[in-house]
């Protein structure tokens, strides 16, 4: 049953966003925007090689050039302990960010920062990186995950024993973990269904696609403080990075977040910050270091490309008694792929008795892989909802109606071995079920798929700071760079608190010295804990405005309501009093007692997890093999949409993403191991004439672990589409495509030379 809401009279709408103005007039600053008097331009020097080893590099003939002010190598940076340090899902090792950043003993993969200077003008940097000479032995290279697991693989570490494992390997392998994770008797599951389907499937690696390259300003000073600006998804995590990198004090580094365009997680980690520092710290001088588009695609994180084997069982009645999953993730060249997740949100949306799935953390030489909308959770829901889908259609059963029928509720059983928190999921499928285009007739060549999918949503560290002004305006300043709308949530959750006009409340995202520590913008975390520490915050405030207005009427603040933006006499007041408004009570702070306002720091728990449900018509040309998309209906529990209008964009543009995912997008390299599509032009994302309008269902079944219900709805948008686009294909054409991006060759090809399957 869903909740009855709260009469609210801001949640819920779609008010003016705060950053509207300044992006639609060019006001609006991102992190190539910011220079200061005697700024350097800073460019880095990448290995040509997908593998090779560092013998030397030659810096001298760089530094002699006129212009030139400083030159770094990997050399300049401290050495890092090998130690994974966090939580299992998000486990870091500084030993392997730090190479990452500048490579020491080898390149391991094009593209990966060798040497970096700063000079007066970007075409001596440029001229100064040619004169870099690297004396590289070049090695053997492994670009594909089932080309790496190989027993005769070239090996990026020779020491590399896999992780997590009994007993422990005695050989070296590009495995850096394996994880695994089981509930039930799997082989009893099996001997229980009347029905199995054992497929395997591919992925390709994809980029985040953000619009803005990663561009930062470092400045230093002679005491050693360094102040950075840095375009980025958590500026409080650039500082920990920095810090720990370049062997900083957190307490010496200051850094103002900048507008962001784009950053779907590709943006929380760090590539260019540290060379700029070191540059900076150097030369004296800013530096300013930004990236290309083409360094964008070699050099920074996409996620992760797959290989998965799955194995689903069903009863002739649609009961679906065991579910396996065997997942290998490219890492890229460093440990720490997001094949946890994909393993933790294959089958989470199902109550499935019997589970076991096993991930794969596999190295090769990539790019390291940076998170992406839902990290893990699209690419095995891929294969997953693929096999549910051809499972349905062997036992007779209609695609939604076998996923309801299975679907979890609260206190179900989880693969971890926890069991599900909350509702929300069937709720998603119903939502489909009912809409009017679901039982729509189709036309030749056309198909219909249905999928749906599953992400945990975070929670974690946040702070914010909430103050009044004289005139009864009011600021709420988070760390949380916005870049989904959350200022404006910021804003609404402030004023529904206060119960003062939105236009009243001020939102900002400020430096890492302004505001308590806040993790990164990600995970969809943001309007749930940053949220959450906002209301903490705003609460405190109304408490000290109570007092303001008790010590004004002379009674005890328990004698003091806060109702619609005005302190008012409670009914154990017994005086006569005229409530007093916010816009008073600030005009008095002085003279009862000073400035209003407070901080509010936590580390937020009780997240609940996000489920979407969507269906997918397309149409195929025989004769070419493209697909249109004629139709995108997706309906996703937010629990409560703080502003409905992002909410809706959000679950938009994760449609949008899996579609590119789904049909265009991928790395291809050539046998040198060399990206060969490192632009926009030959790596294929959406565009407004490859889409329809998407249909969005927002569904509401409120979080009670939060004050206004809310749930994360940034990311489980995108986790369905992929699974619902090849259901949709092989619905229209009889062939089930296993492989991503479903291209126009690849589906002419299963067209033309292939046998329709299991479909």
């Amino acid at each position: 049953m869903n909740e009855v809401k709260k009469p609210y009279k801001y949640v819920g709408t779609n008010p003016v966003r705060p950053d509207g103005v300044p992006k639609v007039t060019g006001l609006a600053k991102f992190g190539n925007d910011y220079r200061l008097p005697g700024t350097l331009y800073g460019k880095i020097l990448r290995s040509p090689h997908a593998h090779a080893r560092i013998k030397s590099i030659d810096t001298s003939k760089a530094e002699a050039l006129p212009g030139v002010q400083a030159v770094m190598t990997a050399a300049d940076l401290p050495e890092q302990e090998f130690a994974y340090v966090g939580a299992a899902r998000v486990q870091i090792n500084m030993w392997h960010m730090s190479r990452n950043v500048m490579a020491r003993e080898k390149a391991l993969y094009e593209g990966h920062a060798v040497a970096a200077v700063a000079a007066n003008s970007q075409s001596v940097a440029e001229a100064a990186c040619d004169l870099i000479e690297v004396d590289y032995e070049v090695l053997p290279h492994v670009i594909d995950v089932e080309a790496a697991v190989a027993e005769d693989a070239p090996l990026l570490f020779e020491d590399m024993i896999t992780r997590d494992v009994d007993p422990v390997p005695t050989k070296p392998s590009n495995i850096a973990k394996v994880v695994g994770f089981e509930i039930g008797d799997i082989a009893e599951g099996f001997a229980q269904a009347d029905e199995i389907v054992e497929k395997e499937y591919r992925t390709a690696a994809v980029h985040q696609g953000y619009i803005e390259p990663h561009a930062t300003l470092a400045r230093s000073d002679a005491d050693g403080q360094v102040e950075l600006w840095s375009a980025s998804q958590g500026h409080f995590q650039i500082r920990n990075w920095v810090s720990n990198i370049c062997g900083i004090p957190l307490g010496d580094i200051k850094v103002n977040p900048a507008e962001i365009g784009g950053g779907f997680g590709g943006k929380t980690v760090v590539y260019v910050e540290p060379v700029a520092v070191v540059l900076s710290r150097k030369s004296g001088h800013p530096v300013r270091v930004n990236m290309t588009r083409d360094e964008v695609f070699k050099a920074s994180g996409p996620t992760s490309g797959a290989y998965m084997k799955i194995k689903i069982g069903a009863k002739k009645d649609g009961t679906i008694t065991a579910a396996e999953g065997d997942y290998y993730y490219q890492a890229g060249a460093f440990p720490g792929s997001p094949v946890m997740n994909g393993c933790l949100c294959s089958y989470a949306t199902y109550n499935i008795p019997n589970q076991k799935t096993t991930g794969y953390d596999v190295v090769s030489n990539r790019p390291k892989v940076a998170a992406y909308r839902a990290p893990g959770s699209p690419i095995s829901n891929f294969a997953v909802e693929s096999t549910l889908d051809i499972l349905a259609k062997k036992i007779g059963m209609e695609p939604a109606e076998f996923r309801l029928k299975n679907a979890i509720h609260t206190g179900d059983p989880m693969v971890a071995g926890n069991s599900m928190s909350h509702e929300g999921y069937s709720e998603t499928v119903e939502a489909i079920m009912n809409h009017p285009d679901y039982k729509k007739p189709l036309g030749p060549n056309q198909g219909r798929g249905m999928a749906s999918g599953y992400w945990f949503n975070g929670a974690g560290e946040s702070g914010a700071t909430v103050f009044v002004n004289a005139d009864g305006t009011v600021t709420a300043a988070t760390g949380s760079p916005d870049i989904g709308g959350s200022r404006a949530s910021m804003a609404i959750m402030a004023a529904e608190t206060l119960g003062i006009p939105y236009e009243q409340v001020r939102a900002t995202v400020n430096d890492t010295t302004s505001v308590p520590y806040t993790h990164v913008t990600g995970g969809s975390r943001v309007t749930y804990a940053s949220g959450m520490a906002v209301v903490n915050a705003t609460n405190k405030v109304i408490n000290e405005l109570r007092a303001r207005a008790a010590k004004i009427w002379d009674v005890d603040v328990d004698g003091v309501e806060w109702e619609d933006g005005h302190a008012k006499p409670s009914s154990s007041n017994v005086g006569d009093f005229e409530p007093l408004s916010l816009a008073e009570l600030a005009a008095k702070a002085n003279a009862t007692g000073g400035p209003i306002g407070t901080s509010e720091a936590l580390s937020a728990g009780g997240q609940a997890p996000g489920f979407s449900t969507c269906f997918c018509d397309v149409e195929v040309d025989p004769d070419t093999g493209k697909v249109t998309i004629l139709r995108f209906v997706l309906a996703q529990d937010a629990g409560t949409a703080i502003h409905k209008g992002y909410v809706e964009g959000q679950m938009q543009g994760g449609v949008v993403q899996g579609i590119g995912w789904a049909l265009n997008e991928e790395y291809i390299y050539d046998d040198q191991g060399r990206l060969t599509n490192a632009g926009f032009l030959d790596y294929r994302i959406p565009v407004a004439s490859d889409l329809p309008n998407i249909d969005t269902i927002v569904v509401e079944v409120p979080n009670p672990n939060h004050p206004f219900g809310v749930k994360g709805v940034g990311e489980v948008c995108i986790c369905p589409t992929m699974a619902a686009v090849a259901n949709a294909i092989a619905d229209a054409t009889g062939r089930r495509m296993e492989e991503l991006p479903m291209s126009p060759p690849k589906l002419l090809d299963a067209l033309d030379n292939r046998d329709g399957g299991e479909l």
